[in-house]
């Protein structure tokens, strides 16, 4: 029987650590035609994701744990704005992106590594405006499961560029077949 494998803060540091690296080597120096294009109407380009990668890093993880840490459930978070990237994105280049994220992810983990966290810390208990009550250990799962799903997401949105061109081998290419997991 399989066990359910339980949250371990080093295992998720090491995950967290090695997303930047990932993004750059799959992203850095491609034609636009990999890095603008979308899947259809409301959809995000993996420059977009990168772009919501970086909003997170400023107003999501970091920002909950202190929450959760010196505030408790008394405090809710403030709502994530899943489009605040939008604004923040525009201009810049698709590798000043990864820099920036490269640099926030850097920072955000050294600033999680200071705090020295507890299994007591990990247990302790927040209010997310629209889950309720969360653990801090939630978060900080939830933190690594998100970079995973946005690499999900941007392989499948890349190789929607493809679908056409590949012919009868879609019918072989799961990535071609998957409508995705959760909205951008």
């Amino acid at each position: 029987m399989e066990t359910i494998p339980q949250f371990h803060l080093p295992d998720t540091i090491v995950l967290l650590e090695r997303t930047p690296a990932v993004l750059n080597a799959l992203l850095r120096g491609l034609p636009d035609t990999w890095t603008q294009r979308n899947e259809g109407g409301g959809t995000w380009c993996p420059f977009d994701v990168i772009g919501h990668l970086i909003h997170g890093e400023h107003t999501d993880w970091m920002p909950r744990a202190r929450i959760i840490l010196q505030d408790g459930e008394s405090r809710a978070f403030e709502p994530f704005d899943r489009l605040g990237h939008i604004q923040e994105s525009r201009g810049k280049s698709l590798e000043g992106l990864l820099d920036e994220f490269a640099r926030l992810r850097q920072e955000n983990l050294a600033a999680l590594r200071a705090l020295d966290l507890q299994p007591q810390d990990l247990a302790r208990r927040g209010r997310h405006p629209a889950l309720g009550v969360v653990t801090l250990s939630q978060l900080l799962a939830t933190w690594a499961a998100h970079d995973l799903t946005h690499l999900h997401q941007m392989s499948r949105v890349m190789a929607h560029q493809y679908r056409m061109a590949v012919g009868p081998w879609s019918a072989y290419l799961g990535v071609l077949q998957c409508a995705g997991h959760s909205s951008p």
